[in-house]
């Protein structure tokens, strides 16, 4: 195999398919903590929920954190690549359009982990809503605004 930059080693081999379920995750550009304004994190929420509305994926967890996501999904259609795609440009702009600033936002390509429908979902899904408690950003998850679960 040629040498290749690492985000196209990253899909190198990378299939998606359909009704299976996908552990997300994506970094803001340099780690930037730009979802600390909680107003910008429910813009990414907005696509997850957008995403959902389209019939492109199952929104079963997810949280965003200052400066990345993780999302639970069962895909419905399409690849994980334009999912993603779709999701992260669709923030993009949001968060460009909310505070008039021409930015990139986040890092190139993102990590994705196809699960078994034996795994425990629910387990799954509680650890990654629980990641601000983890961080230390609250001592009740409660109190934390940007995180859902179907199970939770």
């Amino acid at each position: 195999m040629p040498d290749l930059p690492a985000a196209h080693r990253l899909r190198v081999g990378r299939y998606a398919e359909a009704s299976r379920i996908y552990l997300l995750t994506s970094n803001t550009l340099h780690r930037i903590p730009v979802f600390k304004d909680f107003a910008l994190g429910r813009l990414v929420v907005d696509q997850f929920r957008n995403a959902q509305n389209l019939g492109l994926a199952n929104s079963l967890a997810w949280v965003v954190m200052p400066d990345h996501f993780h999302w639970l999904i069962e895909l419905q259609q399409g690849s994980l690549s334009e999912l993603m795609q779709k999701t992260k440009s669709m923030s993009t702009k949001a968060v460009k359009q909310r505070t008039g600033r021409n930015i990139s936002l986040w890092q190139r390509g993102f990590h994705d982990r196809a699960l078994r429908r034996e795994e425990d979902l629910v387990k799954l899904a509680r650890y990654v809503v629980a990641n601000p408690l983890r961080a230390g950003l609250v001592e009740k998850l409660g109190d934390y605004p940007l995180w859902d679960a179907i199970w939770v």
